[in-house]
C-alpha cells in the first residue's frame, strides 16, 4: 500500500499495489484509504449547496444527538 507523494511521478492521489492478482483485497485496501481520507463524504457534502443556516441547525442537532447518547449511556452505567 502506497500513497503517491513522490514529486517526480505524474500521478496524483491514492494509489494500492495488486499483490498476487489479489483484487479483492487490494480493492478492500483502496476502500479504507478512500474512506479515511473522507472523500466520500466530501462528494456528499459538495453534492449540492447548502445554506449556513442549515449547516448550523444540522450541527446543533448533531451535537444534542451526542449529549442524549452521553446521557443514556450514564443512565444505564448507573442503572437507571
Amino acid at each position: 500500500m502506497r500513497r503517491n507523494n513522490n514529486r517526480n511521478n505524474e500521478q496524483r492521489g491514492l494509489s494500492v499495489e495488486v499483490r498476487n492478482g489479489d483484487f479483492n483485497g487490494a480493492l478492500r485496501r483502496f476502500k479504507k484509504l478512500v474512506q479515511e481520507a473522507g472523500i466520500i463524504q466530501e462528494i456528499k457534502r459538495r453534492k449540492e449547496y447548502e445554506k449556513p443556516s442549515t449547516k448550523r441547525a444540522k450541527a446543533k442537532a448533531a451535537g444534542r444527538a451526542r449529549w442524549l447518547k452521553k446521557v443514556r449511556k450514564q443512565k444505564e452505567e448507573l442503572g437507571f
